[in-house]
């Protein structure tokens, strides 16, 4: 099992090309079971999820064709995904419980074939994250919704699912995928109300409307969707991924350097640029994307996550560890998931101080962190003991970072180049 040996200490300097977004490109690819013609993606990241949801839908039939790579820190990565030949409706556990998002392909299967089998992803270690959601709006517009085993059994009306207006009781960015691809599918209009606005919605929506979809209303809480008979194939291109970019550019803060994040969007980032900012960070747009520059001056901000547009809880981990340097104290509030604050013990013992009161973590800045072996517990928490890696004095080591593997490509390699020290080394070194 590999793990990732940091020396802290050094000012960040120079580019790092952005990658696809992970949480865009998932439900793309399950949008492929829409049609029975191939969808070409392009612009897709090299992380261990994207191969788990290929796994998934070449188990289902789809036939899936990943085309060469361009040289390191591009984004020349495609994939061809054809659904004409599906043989198989059950999406199983052995799949589903490796990552959350395979329950993506329920909407598209059940509307496409009327029937769909898909195992229940369980808890994770960030939250119970139900799929509650998903299940209610489908049973809107007609599904009929059994749970047995472990399994969610979904079947269609006669003649297919119908339109409905659904009502979001709070905002769900994976229900409001699979509701929007099952709607492109289904008779009449179906209108999203509190539909969750992230980017990544919005690629989407573009990606079904590239396929032949009508979908109004992206950027807003309210989507209408007026489904089709069929929807034919697309090349489409994943859109840049702004949780690494938020990532990296509090990479440049705790290190107090300049890192120009190419392909980065600022209209992806409002919110975490106008946080950095209170923090006596400076985020500016160039022609390439986000130039973000500290000399180190970091003061401590109050940050709450919430939905698009809100600050991204994503990134909530990430914010702590550059928070645990900053001067004076701040308070960071968790509003999205429980149990996200499994980093504050690793970062407590590489000399941060942090108190925790239920969703609320009060961190009071320190004025150096010290190196030391930590242990990574989820996806973003792991990327948050890199960045304090990279703040510490001394080495860092942090063990199973496999969850980082599932996210950020060739994190190492992207900051190493940019004069971090750091390596990735096997488990028995």
């Amino acid at each position: 099992m590999d793990k990732l040996r940091i020396r802290g200490g050094n000012p960040l300097k120079g580019q790092i090309s952005i990658s696809g977004a992970k949480n865009a490109a998932l439900p793309l690819q399950a949008a492929c079971l829409l049609t029975d013609e191939k969808l070409t993606l392009t612009n897709l990241p090299l992380l261990a999820d994207i191969t788990t949801m290929n796994r998934l839908l070449a188990q289902h039939g789809v036939e899936v064709h990943i085309n060469g790579r361009d040289a390191f820190g591009s984004s020349g990565r495609s994939v061809e995904l054809d659904a004409g030949d599906i043989f198989n409706l059950t999406a199983p556990y052995d799949l589903v419980r490796k990552m959350r998002a395979s329950v993506l392909v329920l909407g598209p299967l059940l509307a496409r074939f009327g029937q769909a089998k898909v195992s229940l992803p369980g808890g994770c270690a960030i939250g119970t994250r139900p799929v509650d959601l998903h299940i209610k709006g489908l049973q809107a517009m007609g599904a009929q919704i059994d749970i047995e085993g472990g399994y969610i059994l979904a079947k269609a009306p006669e003649g297919g699912l119908v339109g409905a207006e659904f009502v979001f009781p709070q905002v769900s960015v994976g229900a409001t995928e699979n509701l929007m691809m099952a709607a492109t599918l289904a008779k009449g209009e179906t209108i999203l109300m509190n539909a969750a606005r992230e980017p990544e919605i919005g690629d989407l929506a573009r990606c079904l409307i590239a396929m032949g979809a009508e979908i109004e209303g992206i950027g807003s809480d309210r989507l209408v969707i007026k489904g089709k008979d069929r929807l034919h194939g697309a090349t489409y291109a994943v859109l840049p991924d702004r949780i690494e970019a938020g990532t990296f550019a509090m990479a440049a803060a705790i290190t107090g350097g300049e890192l120009e994040l190419v392909g980065a969007r600022m209209a992806d980032l409002k919110s975490v640029v106008k946080t950095l900012a209170g923090a006596h960070v400076k985020v500016t747009e160039t022609a390439n994307g986000l130039l973000v520059a500290s000399n180190g001056d970091l003061v401590g901000v109050d940050v709450m996550t919430e939905p698009f547009p809100g600050f991204p809880t994503d990134l909530q981990a990430q914010m702590m560890a550059l928070m645990c340097v900053a001067k004076g104290a701040s308070m960071i509030t968790e509003t999205i998931f429980e149990n996200r604050f499994m980093h504050v013990p690793e970062l407590t013992r590489m000399g941060a101080n942090i108190t925790v009161h239920g969703s609320s973590a009060l961190v009071r800045g320190v004025p150096k962190l010290t190196g030391a072996p930590v242990m990574a517990t989820d996806l973003r928490a792991s990327v948050s003991l890199v960045l304090a890696g990279l703040a510490a004095q001394g080495e860092t080591t942090v063990n199973r970072i496999y969850h980082l593997d599932r996210g950020y490509e060739r994190v190492e390699a992207k900051l190493a180049a940019c004069g971090a020290d750091m390596e990735r080394v096997k488990e028995e070194d």
